[in-house]
Parts: C-alpha cells; structure tokens; sequence
C-alpha cells in the first residue's frame, strides 16, 4: 500500500485525503518538515496560494518539499497546488514563493473570481471517457515548456499537465465522486512513468 502524503496547512486537503482512501491508500496529513519521511508521493491541494506559500516557509517545509520533489518525489498538484510548483506565476504577490519545479506560466485566478467558478466535461490523456472538471477561482495555464505534456485542455488553455514526476491541474479532482485523475497519480507513483501512459 502506497503512503501519500497530502499538504494539510490549508484549503481542500480533506477531500483528496478521503479519494485517496476511497483507491486504499495510506493517507498522511503533512505539516511538518519530518512529515515528508518515508512518502511515495504527496498531494498539494487547491486553496489559497498566497497563504499557502507564506505557512510552507514558516512551517519549514518548503525546502524540504522542494528538494525531495527535484530528487524525483511523485507530486499532484490542483489549483493552488499547480500555481506552487510553477516556475512562472503571474499576478503573483511579491513575496510569494514557488518550488519552481514545473515549466509552466499560470495566472493565479486567471479564470475569475469564486462567482466566476464553473463545471466542464474534458478529455484527460489515459481517462476512457470525460472527466468533469470543478473550476474555482482557477489558475490559467499560460505557456508550457517543451519537457511538459498536456493532458486535457479546455477552450484552447492546458488545464492538466505532467512532467516527469509531476502531475498537475487547474481544476478540483478531489471535488467529485471520481476518483480517476487520483488513480493517474497513483499510477505515476507505482510505475515511476509519467501519468499519461495509462493507468
């Protein structure tokens, strides 16, 4: 069984938690540095990016993180998890911080405020059918770097992507019954191949 580690500083770390536990996966809430020892791979959940970042540095953890996901750590990131592994965020605030670990430009809340949240049916590489995919106060995938695969799209913008040991999203997969964008992760981890060779 597979320990996957799941960002609990802040935002939506409740609902991946229960979707990895749903595919029988050992589920641990990080929030210390140490709490990173021994993981096959860990989640950074959607919430908000800014606070986020500021508790990875007070926690001491962002080092840490940074390090073992650049050593080849699996790592999913959704919403604000995909801004935190970016290399490039635009309207960022000056003393936000990413891992940069990731060849993409977002814009944080590039698809609108909370009022502006949306549901879309997309097509995910290595999914048989639609995933519908839970858009709040999402970031916009702007650019894509050459090491970086698209995984889905939606009206023309990246909304999926893997690189390597990553796997991230603009959407919330963690906000519906299906649990197969998780699967695709778990995948990644049990295979040590990206996520779009099937599960």
């Amino acid at each position: 069984m597979p320990i996957v580690g799941v960002l609990a500083l802040q935002g939506a770390f409740n609902a991946h938690a229960q979707a990895l536990r749903q595919l029988n996966v050992e589920v641990r809430e990080v929030r210390l540095p140490h709490d990173l020892d021994g993981l096959d791979g860990v989640v950074l959940p959607g919430g908000e990016s800014t606070t986020m970042s500021q508790l990875l540095l007070s926690s001491g953890i962002f080092d840490v993180l940074t390090e073992r996901i650049t050593d080849g750590l699996p790592v999913l990131g959704t919403c604000a998890g995909l801004i935190l592994l970016s290399q490039r965020v635009l309207d960022a605030r000056p003393d936000q911080v990413s891992c940069s670990v990731l060849d993409v430009t977002v814009r944080r809340n590039g698809y609108g405020r909370q009022i502006d949240s949306f549901e879309a049916d997309i097509d995910v590489m290595g999914l048989d059918t639609p995933f519908t995919a839970v858009f709040i106060r999402a970031p916009l995938i702007e650019e894509v770097g050459s090491g970086v695969e698209i995984l889905a799209s939606h009206n023309g913008a990246a909304v999926a992507v893997a690189s390597q040991n990553i796997l991230a999203a603009s959407f919330h997969p963690e906000l519906t019954s299906d649990v197969r964008f998780h699967e695709l992760f778990l995948h990644m981890i049990s295979s040590g191949s990206s996520a779009s060779s099937g599960r």
